[in-house]
């Protein structure tokens, strides 16, 4: 079975580094138009030249630091294309045990996580739903099924996320949209090297 993307859009977040970036470019290289985000304009050029071309694609990015909510939904409303695909990818939290960590350290994981995943579906449901087709995917942690120890904010935080997008799927499976959580492990990118 060969898969086309041709024709589709996606957004990629926390697309310069690990399972982002690699997102991104197996996406354009089964044909999708690919919206980078991420905070480093020079790393979203260098992922940018990267991607596949070979189909007529037409790729952008756009910069923007996840920490600042209102910010993001400037950027994303300037957006016009219907998008049909979205990966939410986002750093962890800073690593540390659940009793000592404070409450901004927790407010702050929910707005990366759950609220800037909720403006991103906001903007690309409607399309979704009209197109018929839609595809959320959500990367998380393996943590959802078991908490992993030393982190105890991401391990709180996944699993919210989770239980949203279980909620979302209900709402808009009707539509030919589907919600996935991609739940990886220990995997050898920054973010780990950096635990």
């Amino acid at each position: 079975m060969e898969l086309s993307l041709k024709n589709k859009n996606a957004i990629v977040c926390g697309s310069t580094q690990g399972i982002g970036e690699s997102s991104a470019i197996e996406l354009a290289n089964l044909g999708a138009n690919i919206t980078l985000i991420a905070r480093n304009e020079s790393k979203l050029l260098n992922v940018l030249n990267e991607l596949e071309k070979s189909q007529g694609q037409t790729h952008s990015f756009v910069c923007i630091d996840f920490s600042n909510t209102e910010k993001l939904k400037e950027e994303i409303n300037l957006l016009k294309d219907t998008y049909h695909i979205l990966v939410n990818n986002t750093g962890g939290p800073a690593a540390g045990p659940i009793a000592d960590a404070n409450t901004q350290s927790f407010e702050d994981a929910f707005r990366m996580h759950l609220i800037n995943n909720q403006i991103l579906v906001q903007k690309v449901v409607e399309g979704m739903k009209k197109e018929g087709f839609g595809r959320i995917v959500n990367i998380i942690s393996t943590s959802v099924k078991a908490p992993i120890p030393g982190l105890g904010v991401s391990n709180t935080i996944r699993a919210a996320v989770a239980n949203w997008a279980k909620t979302l799927s209900i709402e808009v499976g009707a539509y030919g949209i589907t919600v996935n959580n991609v739940l990886p492990g220990f995997t050898n990118t920054n973010r780990l090297k950096s635990l």
